[in-house]
């Protein structure tokens, strides 16, 4: 049986590789971005109700049915600042987008997964989120949110089938990370016990396990995809 899958923040690295990985298990997946609607996106600002609500009647409509797998992966975080540096316009605005559109999707997909009892949700995280980060503290806060909520949901859903995990990524190289230059890259290559920073490919991996048949008695579990970094 074919699935039907939607990524969030699929124009990123990460989330064009989890689509694609997808794709190549044989799964029909709509991909989400917000502005940038290239590679046939469909656009959404996923801290409004009504954006979300429009996008999965788009998906649904151009998938041919309701969505079986979803993956929670668009986010948001600021740049490196302190705890006191932070607005709370600031803070408010992380949670919008991480903790708070997570919330929504998951909650919008649930009654389609819960009538056929079948479905998987992949929320992505962070280390941050598990650990917490300096200077990172609406970000480490709200992709916590994110852990607590995979842990609640997977237990109200697990009896209708509805399995429900985290990935919590590292340092992954992608273009957001370019603009630390080299030298800090390769400084933090060195501080990851397996010499590397990660690769948007190891992330998707990681979804797919979760995403696939296989794992249906795998439910409330993070998984740290960081090369052994905590």
């Amino acid at each position: 049986m074919t699935r039907n899958a939607l990524v969030t923040g699929a124009t990123g690295a990460i989330g064009a590789a989890i689509a694609g990985a997808l794709e190549q298990q044989g799964i029909r997946v709509a991909r989400h971005g917000y502005r940038n609607c290239a590679q046939g996106c469909l656009a959404a600002d996923l801290r409004r109700e009504n954006d979300i609500e429009a996008l999965f009647q788009q998906a649904e409509g151009r998938l041919g049915g309701g969505i079986d797998i979803l993956v929670n992966n668009a986010g948001l975080a600021l740049p490196q600042q302190l705890l006191t540096d932070t607005t709370a316009e600031e803070f408010d605005d992380v949670f919008a987008l991480d903790a708070r559109g997570v919330f929504l999707c998951c909650r919008r997909a649930l009654p389609h997964m819960v009538r056929q009892k079948w479905g998987r949700i992949v929320n992505i995280a962070s280390v941050w989120g598990v650990a917490g980060g300096s200077c990172e503290a609406a970000y480490s806060a709200a992709k916590a949110a994110v852990i607590g909520l995979t842990k609640a949901l997977a237990r109200e859903a697990a009896p209708s089938g509805v399995t429900v995990n985290c990935v919590a990524p590292g340092a992954i190289a992608t273009p957001m990370n370019a603009h630390l230059g080299p030298e800090t890259l390769a400084q933090l290559a060195r501080e990851i016990p397996v010499g590397r920073l990660g690769a948007p490919e190891d992330v998707a991996g990681a979804v797919c396990f979760f995403a696939g048949g296989g794992a249906g008695y795998v439910t409330g579990q993070v998984l740290c995809v960081d090369g052994g970094f905590i």
